[in-house]
């Protein structure tokens, strides 16, 4: 005979110790979300100046490139209207691209106001010969020609200024810039600077000016 017995069963409760480093991290969330949040703040100014910086750059770029574009439309019309001298080999153009009051609206008038484009280029002035659907004489045309690239030259910086020159190779004949002459061609605008960028100076932009000026500038004979 087989007596069942009775066993009794003996309930244990274990108790789980964990490491004193982990019971540590209670109650520090909120330090580590005030770190990241200031490490992060400072990226995003960095961010910010670079953008800032960024914006400089890309509005000094606009401008060289325009002034590079007009600046070869300056060539192109001065060998465009050009023709032979009386005196020398080569070929000349009228005096009047060489005046410096043939640019930039000197001679014009602005009753409007705005910008320099919007008062003088979104329609012909009166002063200014219709060169395009009539003929004119070599003044007129540049007279004209004075006027629609200054326009170009103000069209995406309303503070360019658009200069033709000439060191004259003939004295005493009646061309003001004769034939075989060096002309210059230069288009000079105000630096832009954010404060953080420093510029050298190129002194032929700045021969006659006191404040700081960039420029592209070309030398071309016809």
């Amino acid at each position: 005979m087989i007596r069942k017995g009775r066993s009794d069963v003996v309930s244990q409760t274990r108790t789980i110790s964990y490491p004193v480093s982990l019971r540590r991290q209670a109650g520090v969330g909120l330090i580590e979300i005030l770190v990241t949040l200031f490490i992060l703040s400072i990226g995003l100014l960095g961010v910010a100046a670079l953008q800032f910086t960024g914006s400089f750059a890309n509005k000094d770029a606009i401008n060289r490139t325009q002034a590079e574009l007009v600046a070869a439309q300056v060539a192109e019309r001065l060998r465009t209207a050009a023709r032979p001298p009386v005196v020398g080999d080569g070929m000349v153009a009228n005096n009047r691209y060489f005046t410096a009051d043939n640019y930039n609206f000197e001679d014009l008038s602005c009753t409007g106001g705005g910008t320099a484009y919007q008062c003088y280029c979104l329609s012909r002035p009166a002063d200014i010969p219709n060169c395009e659907g009539s003929e004119c004489t070599e003044a007129q045309i540049a007279a004209y020609d004075g006027w629609a690239l200054s326009c170009s030259a103000v069209q995406t910086n309303p503070n360019t200024r658009l200069s033709v020159g000439c060191t004259d190779a003939i004295g005493g004949d009646a061309d003001t810039c004769s034939a075989g002459s060096r002309l210059s061609i230069k288009l000079t605008w105000p630096i832009n600077s954010s404060g953080n960028q420093k510029y050298t100076l190129n002194e032929r932009c700045n021969e006659d000016s006191d404040e700081p000026l960039a420029c592209v500038y070309k030398d071309i004979t016809l």
